[in-house]
């Protein structure tokens, strides 16, 4: 029997900052001390050239001293986005998404706010975990994302939100799947059926349809429930006919393994062609 995948591994996502990336390098010498009567420009070109060398906790301490000494100023703003992007890069997401909502609240008319909406939505997509465990965390990242898209549809980060929007897609059905085989096992078969049928309802372009089809089949060949079984595995047949799940699913219908002939087959071939080798020999 063809084996599930189970959980899909999402790619870590550090992608686009609207930062220009200098010398790279550990921070070895400690930053600079604030000063008090600093312009807010020297104070953020400071936490810039801090955080572009990665020294990302030290970096902050600065855009938040923008914040503090100069609130109504241009820099202010841009400071703001880049204390939510250094606790994005040390995976202090929940601080970053509290930090990028105040922006937002703040500067709806920012020429920042579309890198706004889609830092938050990374910021919700990194903390995806696998299809075993609650997927509250993917239905906040789906949303966040379709914001971007809906918000800001010719933008560049509406091109990678909508690649990252059919991962948690493919994410959240696979825990459907998880939770369909589940009840195969302890055979509750109905509420299987119902879990695979959402998948194949609401997540068309997904990598899980053709093991849910091929679990349909299996589900309603146990119910006695042979028409249905008959239109899954038909449907399976049609769309994925190469597929390992169609094989399964041929061979639950047919008791022919279609694997198994062909081995049988082989077989038989080799064995004439020994038989015809010892003849002429």
């Amino acid at each position: 029997m063809h084996q599930s995948g189970g959980s899909h591994r999402f790619a870590t996502a550090k992608t686009i900052a609207l930062v220009a990336m200098l010398v790279l390098g550990g921070c070895s010498t400690p930053p600079p001390e604030i000063k008090p009567d600093a312009s807010p420009e020297s104070l953020y070109n400071t936490g810039m050239t801090i955080m572009t060398r990665e020294g990302y906790s030290d970096a902050v301490e600065y855009f938040n001293e923008v914040e503090r000494q100069h609130p109504y100023s241009v820099w202010a703003n841009k400071a703001t986005l880049m204390t939510a992007y250094s606790r994005y890069q040390v995976a202090r997401y929940n601080d970053a998404i509290i930090t990028l909502e105040r922006f937002i609240h703040l500067h709806p008319g920012s020429r920042d706010i579309a890198y706004a909406y889609y830092l938050r939505a990374l910021c919700y997509y990194e903390q995806i975990s696998d299809v075993h465990r609650d997927q509250k965390i993917t239905y906040r990242a789906q949303e966040a994302l379709d914001e971007v898209i809906r918000r800001f549809p010719k933008s560049k980060f509406a091109r990678d939100a909508l690649l990252k929007r059919d991962l948690t897609n493919d994410q959240v059905a696979g825990q459907e799947m998880s939770v369909g085989r589940w009840y195969q096992k302890t055979n509750q078969h109905i509420a299987a059926i119902n879990r695979f049928q959402s998948v194949i309802k609401k997540y068309q372009t997904t990598s899980h349809i053709p093991e849910a089809l091929h679990r349909l089949t299996e589900s309603y060949i146990v119910l006695g429930l042979d028409d249905e079984a008959k239109k899954s595995a038909s449907v399976l047949g049609h769309n994925f006919p190469g597929s390992e799940w169609y094989i399964d699913s041929y061979a639950l219908m047919t008791g022919i393994d279609p694997r198994q002939a062909k081995e049988e087959a082989q077989n038989k071939k080799r064995g004439w062609l020994r038989r015809t080798w010892h003849s002429i020999f």
